[in-house]
Parts: C-alpha cells; structure tokens; sequence
C-alpha cells in the first residue's frame, strides 16, 4: 500500500503533483484514471462538452463560456495550461476556483486512487469534473490536454465534441504526420454524437473515424460556415447534412466581430455557435447572449493587445499552426517603424520551423531563456537564430529584462510582440505594471 499523501495547502498538493506521483514521466492509457473516477463515482448529469484540436481549443471554451453564463447557465470549464496561477485551469463561470475546493478534490481523489499511479494532469481532470458536479453546473466544458484518445478528459463522453484544427505538434506522444495526429484527436468522438470540425481539408483518418464511431461529424464549410460583413459585423449558417440530427437550420445575422484579436476567430467564434445549435434543445438560449458573449469573452495570452504605446502583443503560439496564425495576424496590423520580437521557447518545440514561418515579421529580436527544465539555453537559442541567418539578436538573463530593454528602445510607433511559449507571456503577464 502506498503512503497516502495529506496537505492543507494547495502549494503542498501542486508541488507533490510537479514531484512526480507518476514518476515525472506522462504515462498515456484511460485504465488507471478511468479505475479511480469509477471508485468516485463521478458521472456528470450535464451536457458535457470536449475541446480538442491543436490550436484554437482555449479560444472555443472561452466563448463557449461566456456565452453560456450570458444566458444565465452555470458552467464549469477545465483549460490547461495555465498562465499564472494553477486555479485558473477549474473555472465556475470563468471565475478561477477558490483552494479550498482543489484541496478537498485532491483530498478525495487522493483516498479514492488506492495504488493507482495518476499524473498531474489526470489528478487535474478528475478534481475539476468532481468540483463541477459537487457545485452543480450546468453544463461542463473540458479542454483536452493532449491529443485526445489517450487524454485524461477522454474518460467523460461527449455530448458534443470539437476538433478545432489539426497540425503537428507534441509529435513524441502523437505522431509525425497529419493523419497519425488526426486519428489521436478523433479519440474523443462518441457514437451517435456531434463532432465539429473546424478546418479543410478533412484528414482521411479523421473522417474514417468518425464512420467507424458512428458519430455525427460536422465541417466547416459544408454544414455550417461565416462570412464577414463590412469591418463591424459577420453572419453565421448552420445547414447539417446528416438526417440524424435533429437540430434545425438556422443563421445568425448581424454578429458583432468577436473582441478577441485575429481574423481566426471568426472561426473559432462559428466552431462554439455550432455547439450551441447542438445543445439548443437542452440549454436553449437567445441571440442576445451569444452577441454579448462575443463581445465580452476573455482569453488572456492570445493576440492580446496590452492598453497603451507602443503597441505590445502578447501570444502564447508555440508550434507551426499557431506561428502562421501570429504571422497573419500582424500583418493585418497597422505600420510599426520598428517591429520588436521578444522570444523564448521550450526545448521539445519545433522552434526551427517557427522561426522560418515568422522571421519577416521583425526588425530585432530580445531572446532570453526559460528557468525550466524543458525551457532552451540562451546557447541553444543563438544557435537556432544563426542557422535560420537573423543576425539581429540579443540575449537577455531573463524575458523580463528583455522586455524592460524593449520598453526603454521603443519609440510610441514601434510594435513589441512576446511569444513562443505560455511560461514566455506569463513572465510579462505577472509584472505589476501589468
């Protein structure tokens, strides 16, 4: 029997958690977890909602989110990472959970598991799931960790899923190619179920699996679709063609433009709407909660603009999707006389292809290093910066002191972006002056 693990303070639990219960190593499979919330008891009555794909997931849960609690229901939502502190990844109504409630979960989990080894993130999953079912939400909305077939989220099923895209990244665990990336994120499909796809073209192992599931899988573009009106306002179309659902045509006019930056949030934005046809019948809900849920969600860390000059960016895009998306993004910007990079990445990221996707977007580049045991050295990183030939580089101690350099070198016209990892925007994020 393996000594049981007691703590009153949720510092205590998060640092036994980053210690190692499954020896500091991920271990991927559902039979552990799934053993342990079988021991709990835990079996939401709520629509359930899952958030998979390999970028967008934490911009559909924040609409997903706001929109719900515009229309007065009370949700639960699980997200990861997260920025500053841990409490942020179990939200009631988008407002982080208190320690208490943690503590008490992981007190739960903690005498339920017996000799169960369990992750960080699977202690993580079970505590939000038990907190949302003990406070009695509405509805639940889960973003997955990591792929999906083998996520610890993945022991809940979908009553609705998403796949909001799907490219290469975290290839260790998941694969090195579309289609093997793909099939991990299809995991999360259940039969006779909605899944929402948000990209074209559609991987062949995606849409395979979906026929073996038997789940009710709905693209982008041919049953539902956006199209942008004027600079203030977009529509929305949901025409399913699979006679088995039994959810109503419909369309949303006069959309105002979502408050989160990037011209992929309209995409995002018509992944969650396309949820919320699907659970109409169960959590029905007016035009004017999701006007306001658009215009009122809130995602720090993604293409956030920070309140004054010179103009400063914060973006947590960490592979090849999310740089081409960033690159997209800044170049609808207006004209910066100098465009500012403050940079720093993990170790096992494809830093090199972000780096050629993003390099004309900057003038100068202020790298620093992670205090992390994934994060690059600074020797590691100049190495990367002059095989990709951009010699306009400077190395700092710290991402803070390259963004206090880049403070004191900016002129009011010029642009500072800061990206490369959520640990690189947490930094700036966490100074007072922000």
């Amino acid at each position: 029997m393996t000594q049981k693990f007691h703590a009153a303070e949720l510092a205590q639990w998060l640092q036994h958690l980053e210690n190692g219960v499954a020896g500091g190593q991920i271990e991927m499979g559902l039979a552990r977890v799934e053993a342990v919330r079988e021991r709990m008891r835990l079996q939401p009555q709520c629509p359930l909602i899952v958030v998979g794909g390999t970028n967008g997931k934490g911009s559909v849960c924040a609409y997903l989110t706001q929109i719900y609690r515009e229309a007065g229901y009370r949700v639960g939502t699980l997200t990861s990472p997260h920025l500053l502190r841990f409490n942020e990844r179990i939200a009631i109504n988008g407002q982080a959970v208190a320690d208490e409630l943690i503590v008490a979960a992981f007190e739960r989990i903690e005498a339920a598991r017996a000799d169960t080894v369990l992750t960080y993130f699977e202690f993580n999953t079970l505590a939000a799931v038990a907190i949302f079912v003990q406070q009695q939400v509405d509805v639940m909305v889960l973003e997955v960790g990591l792929g999906g077939r083998l996520d610890a989220v993945n022991i809940f099923d979908a009553d609705v899923a998403v796949i909001t895209s799907i490219d290469l990244d975290h290839e260790a665990f998941l694969g090195d190619t579309i289609e093997k990336v793909a099939f991990e994120k299809a995991g999360i499909m259940r039969c006779g179920k909605p899944v929402v796809y948000g990209q074209l073209p559609v991987p062949c192992s995606l849409a395979a699996q979906a026929q073996t599931v038997g789940a009710d899988l709905l693209l982008i573009g041919r049953d539902f679709d956006y199209h942008k009106q004027g600079l203030q306002q977009w529509s929305y179309r949901f025409h399913p063609q699979s006679e088995s659902l039994c959810v109503a045509e419909h369309a949303r006019h006069a959309l105002p433009i979502p408050v989160l930056r990037g011209d992929f949030q309209m995409n995002n934005a018509a992944c969650a709407l396309t949820v919320l046809a699907c659970l109409s019948e169960y959590l029905p809900l007016d035009i004017g909660a999701i006007k306001r849920g658009l215009l009122r969600v809130r995602h720090p860390g993604r293409f956030q603009i920070l309140p004054g000059q010179p103009l400063t960016v914060l973006d947590v895009g960490h592979n090849p999707h999310a740089a081409r998306a960033l690159r997209s993004s800044l170049i609808a910007l207006p004209y910066a006389e100098k465009r500012i990079a403050i940079f720093s990445m993990l170790a096992d990221k494809d830093i090199d292809s972000v780096l050629e996707i993003i390099k004309d977007q900057f003038d100068c580049w202020l790298i620093a290093p992670l205090d992390l045991p994934r994060g690059m050295t600074i020797e590691a990183l100049q190495q990367k910066f002059t095989q990709h030939a951009i010699t306009t580089v400077t190395a700092y101690p710290s991402v803070r002191d390259a963004y206090v350099s880049a403070l004191s070198q900016a002129g009011k016209n010029d642009r500072i972006v800061v990206f490369g990892s959520f640990h690189t925007v947490a930094e700036i994020m966490d100074l007072p002056s922000q």
